[in-house]
């Protein structure tokens, strides 16, 4: 994703990886649980996209709260995919991890770009 970098690569190949979950989950006729998981996973990259554009570093923190928000929602889907049995553990692993990581980098992102914020306040 241009822009963002590491954090970029990250959310376009999760992004992709979430497409074809939500695919999968809809094979196994869990019509709702996809369409939550493939909305929460794609706003993520969405949200980092119009971060991108964002007009000050407020609109750009805000953008990026956001994607944290939705990373922290699919990470919820990603776990009840996992206890309702509809993906083997390696799948919810490696899922999980990429998840865990961009949270960990969006967390780090938002808390000081707001601390930057609120100094120059």
């Amino acid at each position: 994703m241009y822009g963002l970098g590491n954090l970029g690569d990250k959310v376009t190949n999760f992004t992709t990886r979430v497409v074809h979950g939500a695919e999968y989950l809809k094979n196994k006729k869990a019509f709702t649980l996809a369409d939550q998981f493939y909305r929460s996973g794609t706003s993520i990259g969405a949200n980092c996209s119009e971060a991108v554009g964002a007009q000050t570093k407020a609109d750009y923190l805000t953008k990026l709260h956001i994607a944290l928000k939705e990373a922290n929602e699919t990470s919820h889907w990603i776990d009840v995919m996992y206890t309702s049995k509809l993906i083997q553990e390696d799948l919810y692993k490696s899922l999980r991890n990429d998840c865990s990581e961009i949270c960990k980098i969006l967390t780090t992102i938002t808390k000081k770009l707001k601390l930057n914020i609120e100094n120059k306040l």
